[in-house]
C-alpha cells in the first residue's frame, strides 16, 4: 500500500500561493500600469457610490426616494452600456477606450465638485442626477477595459495569477475607499463634496500612469508556447459591434451564464446594500457620527486576506458549487441584521456596529468563495476578439442589482428605516422609537434585511435545483480549455 502523500500546512499553502504570482515576471509593463490605474481608480469608485445617497440627500436637499430615482437612472444606464462597452473595447483597442473613458470621467468628476460647490445653482439635485447620467457610459467602459487588458496582458499561463491580482487591486481601492470617506468626512470635517474631488485628483493619476505604461495592445504569449500557437494568440481581429453581437447571440453557453446571471442577481444586491442602504441606514441607528466608511471597508480588507487564505483549496471544489454554495453564504449574511438589536444585549449604536461586522464577515466569506471565478470562467469561454463583450456580460449581475437596488432604495429606507417616525402622532428620529420600543418588528430595519435575505437565498436554491442543466456548457469548455 502506498504512502499518502503528506497535506502542506495552511502557512505552506499560503507561501506558494504567494509563489505562483511569481509567474506574472513575464508579463509586460502594460499589465501593471492597468492595475495601478486598477487600484486608483477603485478607490475613487467604491468612495463616490458609497456616498452618492448621501451627498444627494444632506448636500443637495434630496429625500430618500429622489436620491435613490436619481441613482436608479444612473445604475440602469451602466447596466445598458455594459452590453455594449465591451464590444467597443474589442472595437477601438485597449489604449484608446482606456484614454477615453478616463478622461471623461476626470471632466465629469469636475462638473460634480462645481454643482456641490455652489448652493445659488438652480436645481441641483437635478444637475447631478445628469452628471450621474454621463457618468455612466465611462464607468461602465472602464470595467470592461480592466477586464480585456488583464486577458491581453497576460499568457495562458499567467492569466489566472492575473485575474486574481486585478481582483486583489480592486479590493485594495475599495477598502481604501471607505476609510478614504471617514478621513474627509470626520477627520478633515469636510462636505461630502470632496470625495468627489477626490474622485479628480485620482483621475488625472490615472491618466498619467496610462500615458506612461500602456503602449502595446499585442496579445502576450509564452516563450515555451509552439510558434503556430503564438501566432494564433498574437492575431487579434477587431469587430464591429453589430458583427459581434450577431456571433454572440447563437452560444448556447451564452444563455446558460445568462440564466446564471438572473439566478445569482439578489445575491449581487447583497454588496449592493453595502452602498446605497447600509450609509443612510447606519447613520439614523447608529447616529450621525457612524463610521460608516470603515464599516464598509471591513469587506474588501477581508477579501484581500480571504482570497489568500481560501485560493489554495479552491480547486479542491467544482467551479458550479463554489458559485452556488458561496453565494448562499453570501445570502444568509443579512441574517445577524434581521434579529431584533436587543438580542445583542447592549446598546443600540454598539448593537448595530456588531451586528455589522457580523454581516460583513459572512458576506466576505461568500464572496471569496464564488465571485473570482465568475471572471475566470467568462474569460474562458470567449471567443478571440471577443474577450471584452463576453468580460461586460459578466459584470451585469453587479449593475442590474444596483439598478434595482437603487429604484427600490428610498421606497425600502421610507418602509423600514426612515430618518424620523410618527409615534401617538409625535414625529421622533428612528433610534429614539427603537430605544424606546415604539415600533413592532414588522416596523423597523430588521424587517428590511429579512424580506431581502430571503429574496436572495431563493435564486441559490434555485440555481442548485438547475445545477445540471447550468454546468452542461461549463463541463464542455472545461474539456475543452487548454491544459
Amino acid at each position: 500500500m502506498s504512502e499518502a502523500a503528506p497535506r502542506r500546512s495552511t502557512s505552506e499553502m499560503i507561501v506558494a500561493y504567494f509563489k505562483d504570482f511569481g509567474v506574472l515576471r513575464e508579463t509586460r509593463a502594460e499589465y501593471w500600469g492597468i492595475q495601478v490605474v486598477n487600484f486608483l481608480d477603485s478607490t475613487a469608485y467604491f468612495a463616490l457610490l458609497t456616498i452618492a445617497a448621501v451627498f444627494l440627500s444632506d448636500d443637495l436637499g434630496q429625500s430618500d426616494r429622489a436620491a435613490g430615482y436619481t441613482i436608479t437612472v444612473f445604475t440602469s444606464a451602466m447596466s445598458l452600456m455594459l452590453l455594449f462597452s465591451g464590444m467597443t473595447t474589442d472595437w477601438l483597442g485597449i489604449r484608446r477606450s482606456l484614454n477615453i473613458t478616463l478622461g471623461g470621467q476626470l471632466v465629469l468628476r469636475l462638473a460634480m465638485v462645481w454643482v456641490g460647490l455652489t448652493p445659488s445653482l438652480p436645481h441641483r439635485g437635478l444637475l447631478a442626477g445628469l452628471i450621474f447620467l454621463l457618468m455612466a457610459p465611462f464607468m461602465a467602459g472602464l470595467q470592461t477595459v480592466y477586464q480585456a487588458a488583464t486577458n491581453r496582458y497576460t499568457t495562458r499561463r499567467s492569466r489566472g495569477a492575473g485575474f486574481n491580482l486585478w481582483y486583489l487591486f480592486m479590493n485594495v481601492g475599495a477598502a481604501a475607499a471607505g476609510f478614504s470617506i471617514d478621513i474627509v468626512r470626520k477627520l478633515l470635517h469636510l462636505p461630502n463634496v470632496h470625495i468627489f474631488t477626490m474622485g479628480v485628483v485620482m483621475a488625472v493619476l490615472c491618466l498619467i500612469v496610462a500615458k506612461l505604461f500602456v503602449h502595446s495592445e499585442e496579445q502576450l504569449v509564452s516563450p515555451d508556447e509552439p510558434p503556430e500557437e503564438q501566432a494564433a494568440d498574437k492575431k487579434v481581429v477587431h469587430k464591429n459591434p453589430l458583427q459581434i453581437w450577431r456571433e454572440m447571440i447563437r452560444e448556447p453557453t451564452l444563455w446558460r451564464l445568462v440564466v446564471l446571471i438572473g439566478l445569482i442577481v439578489g445575491v449581487r444586491a447583497v454588496y449592493v446594500y453595502v452602498y446605497l442602504l447600509m450609509p443612510k441606514y447606519w447613520l439614523r441607528t447608529i447616529g450621525p457620527d457612524a463610521a460608516f466608511g470603515t464599516l464598509n471597508a471591513i469587506n474588501p480588507i477581508g477579501i484581500v486576506f480571504g482570497l489568500v487564505l481560501f485560493i489554495p483549496f479552491a480547486n479542491r471544489f467544482g467551479v458550479f458549487r463554489m458559485l452556488v454554495y458561496g453565494a448562499m453564504i453570501s445570502s444568509v449574511a443579512l441574517l445577524p441584521m434581521a434579529l431584533p438589536w436587543t438580542v445583542y444585549g447592549m446598546s443600540i449604536g454598539r448593537a448595530h456596529y456588531l451586528m455589522a461586522l457580523l454581516c460583513m464577515v459572512l458576506v466576505t466569506i461568500g464572496e471569496v468563495v464564488w465571485s473570482p471565478k465568475l471572471y475566470e470562467y467568462t474569460a474562458a469561454i470567449a471567443p478571440k476578439g471577443q474577450e471584452g463583450t463576453y468580460l461586460g456580460l459578466s459584470l451585469i449581475p453587479w449593475f442590474l442589482a444596483k439598478t434595482l437596488v437603487s429604484a427600490l432604495s428610498g421606497h425600502l429606507l421610507e418602509r423600514w428605516s426612515p430618518e424620523k417616525v410618527v409615534v401617538n402622532g409625535v414625529t421622533v428620529p428612528l433610534q429614539q422609537a427603537m430605544v424606546a420600543h415604539q415600533l413592532d418588528y414588522w416596523h423597523r430595519p430588521e424587517a428590511m434585511w429579512l424580506v431581502l435575505g430571503a429574496y436572495a437565498l431563493a435564486g441559490c436554491i434555485v440555481a442548485a435545483f438547475l445545477e445540471k442543466w447550468l454546468t452542461q456548457g461549463v463541463r464542455e469548455v472545461k474539456a475543452a480549455a487548454p491544459a
